[in-house]
């Protein structure tokens, strides 16, 4: 008989878990949830003095909230749709957001513009150099705040073990270091081949291309990148592709 697609997804278990999990039952799926990722508050703040400041994630906008960042006159650019939400839940204003939701898209919507600039770039300890570097070489004057680190978590990893016996029927990886930290622990659980050949039989959905590249680098066959580089695209994305297909 039909059964519903087990898809394990990693995503920081400080309510985005939660939601991934209810979107994914909303989809029709048997959510798998193992968080990869925990958030570490480094308790610093953005500068103040700069021309733009760039946020890339709802966790680094809530932080900086917290912090009592005020943005002043600073012209303040989202990486994407959902940290310009954050942003503008918190009650500052949104100046850019990319077309791309990538750094790559960031710096090509600001490269234009930040020549002898002073761009202040608040993230994760694990952002890309592509934003950083892509800025820098348009001529602006780039300082890095990290505002939180990101971490494995010690209980992390009962999904590599479901993906060895081959229980998984979907992945979705949200960042490369999700990919990263599930071989870590697949490799503390003994499982790392057995996991990795279990992804293979699986649906394995990528946010974005480095993502995707990180996948494949560790020998993990991506099936899904979607056009939209949000989790709701990417759920959508990968139960529809492991749905027809599976049967008990």
């Amino acid at each position: 008989m039909s059964q519903r697609v087990r898809a394990a997804v990693f995503r920081p278990d400080d309510g985005r878990l939660a939601d991934a999990a209810e979107l994914l039952e909303s989809l029709g799926a048997e959510p798998v949830p193992d968080a990869m990722l925990a958030v570490e508050p480094t308790d610093r703040t953005p500068r103040e003095d700069a021309d733009y400041a760039v946020l890339t994630s709802k966790t680094g906008v809530e932080l900086a909230a917290d912090a009592g960042w005020d943005a002043g006159g600073t012209a303040v650019c989202a990486i994407g749709e959902s940290t310009a939400e954050a942003l503008r839940e918190a009650g500052y204003a949104v100046d850019r957001v990319p077309e791309e939701y990538s750094s790559a898209g960031l710096v090509d919507a600001l490269e234009a513009d930040v020549d002898g600039a002073r761009v202040e770039v608040a993230r994760s300890d694990h952002g890309s150099d592509v934003l950083t570097d892509g800025l820098e070489d348009a001529g602006a004057y780039v300082h890095e705040t990290v505002l939180y680190r990101l971490v494995r978590p010690n209980a992390a990893g009962a999904s590599t073990e479901r993906a060895a016996a081959g229980e998984l029927e979907a992945a979705l990886f949200t960042s490369s270091l999700t990919v990263e930290h599930f071989l870590e622990a697949a490799t503390a659980r003994g499982v790392r081949e057995a996991a990795i050949a279990g992804l293979n039989d699986a649906v394995v959905g990528c946010i974005g291309d480095p993502t995707r590249r990180t996948a494949e680098r560790h020998g993990i066959e991506v099936d899904i990148v979607p056009a939209e580089a949000s989790f709701d695209a990417l759920a959508t994305a990968v139960v529809e592709d492991a749905a027809p297909s599976y049967h008990e």
